[in-house]
């Protein structure tokens, strides 16, 4: 694989890997955020799906953050009877966001965002070192 492609491959890694941490930053600012009233929801975690994708002109496989999609999971209910977004039994309904997943996520996102910048930083290395060599 030459140095462009490797390059490539790894800016799309990056590209992908912020959208996924906007995404994870997002959900865990609103990690506590209920709905107005008795029937509102609260707030919906969102995923981001990637897909592979060729980069024709280069000859080399990409990846891409494909879309972001709500979590279909069930929300969480707890007991708050003064809440005006309470039920008529008490009880309201919570985010379907875990702080805990969140940021394990969110660790996985930048060791893999740093993995794609140190492969850059290599590619950009071999390339300083060819051109040192033809010197």
């Amino acid at each position: 694989m030459d140095l462009v492609k490797a390059m490539t491959a790894s800016a799309s890694g990056l590209r992908a890997q912020s959208v996924r941490m906007r995404v994870i930053s997002e959900n865990i600012a609103n990690q506590n955020s209920m709905g107005d009233g008795p029937g509102d929801d609260p707030y919906r975690r969102k995923v981001v799906t990637f897909r592979n994708q060729m980069d024709r002109a280069l000859g080399v496989n990409t990846v891409v953050a494909e879309k972001v999609q709500f979590d279909k999971s069930d929300f969480g209910l707890k007991y708050d009877p003064g809440n005006p977004a309470a039920n008529t039994e008490g009880y309201v309904r919570t985010p379907n966001v875990s702080g805990l997943v969140e940021m394990m996520d969110f660790q996985q996102a930048q060791r893999s965002y740093k993995a794609n910048i140190n492969a850059m930083e290599g590619s950009r290395k071999m390339t300083n070192m060819t051109i040192d060599l033809l010197r």
